[in-house]
């Protein structure tokens, strides 16, 4: 495992970046590291098309000592304005082979440690997706969830444009992902604790303040649920929500640190687009709640 030999640098997170919008675009031409030493943890999001993909990364990559990535489900989409028309696994791996060639850490690369204020941590981008099993009160299966879903009119976009070739369904894709990130996550040092980065939180508390909660079935997957435990996770990363906030679970904090779209954060009293300290942790971020502002999130089709 890579380490940052100790500097007095600062990890920082960001995610949902959205860059398709000129307005968030204009928010990463100004993102700059505090110090020379900061790392930036990317949760997913960055945009749909794999051109605008490259510039914020690389972007990014410029100014940051280390850039750590994690997809979400836009840059999975197979879009139909987008020229790359590759799908599922095949556009992930193409993702990935890019962010090599930046110098952009993906989750599937050795899991670099940073050993700067706060650490050392073993920080680990996953890239697990969602099974449906966030179900929508009263509902059993996906098949029932899904129902309720689209006789609400609440339907996430990915349904339509986030193949899983070659898997069966996006849910079976989970379960693999899933099966190998555990068994890597089991094989770290157990004297280490973690920095998780996922685009969806590991556990489904997060999604209780969702405007409309059948959009949970697109946030994550029951079968990580007790991960923040059992991999000694010193703080959970996360976005998708468009919530930014920070909660607790277990003595666990979890960490939304989303831009989201410009409708979002234009009411927010907070400037947008900043950087959220992860390590060493911001004086008074362990008791943050959703931020004067910020609604409860996620309503429509997305």
């Amino acid at each position: 495992m890579e380490s940052n030999a100790g500097g007095p640098g600062h990890l920082l997170a960001i995610s949902d970046l959205h860059i398709g919008y000129p307005e968030n675009r204009a928010l990463v031409e100004q993102m700059r590291p505090e110090t020379d030493d900061d790392w930036l943890l990317v949760a997913g999001d960055v945009a749909e098309k794999v051109a605008d993909i490259h510039w914020a990364l690389e972007t990014l990559a410029g100014r940051f000592a280390k850039v750590v990535w994690a997809p979400g489900n836009h840059e999975l989409w197979t879009h139909p304005k987008e020229t790359l028309t590759l799908r599922g696994v095949e556009r992930y791996d193409h993702l990935v082979a890019l962010c090599r060639e930046l110098g952009v850490v993906t989750p599937e690369d050795p899991y670099p440690v940073w050993d700067g204020p706060g650490g050392p941590v073993v920080v680990a981008p996953l890239f697990l997706l969602y099974d449906y099993s966030f179900l929508p009160p009263g509902c059993a299966t996906k098949e029932e969830g899904l129902e309720y879903a689209y006789g609400t009119g609440v339907v996430c976009t990915d349904e339509h444009v986030l193949y899983p070739d070659p898997y069966p369904s996006r849910d079976a894709w989970c379960r693999a992902r899933v099966a190998e990130t555990e068994r890597r996550l089991a094989e770290l040092p157990a004297d280490l604790p973690t920095v998780l980065v996922n685009h969806y939180p590991l556990d489904r508390h997060p999604t209780d303040i969702l405007r409309y909660p059948e959009f949970a079935m697109w946030c994550g997957t029951r079968l990580t649920a007790d991960w923040h435990r059992r991999f000694r996770v010193e703080v959970m990363v996360y976005g998708h929500l468009h919530i930014p906030r920070t909660t607790s679970l277990d003595g666990v904090r979890f960490e939304e640190v989303s831009v989201g779209y410009p409708r979002e954060w234009r009411p927010r009293p907070a400037p947008p687009g900043r950087l959220r300290r992860i390590l060493p942790m911001e004086v008074g971020a362990g008791d943050r709640g959703v931020a004067p502002g910020v609604g409860r999130g996620r309503g429509g089709v997305r």
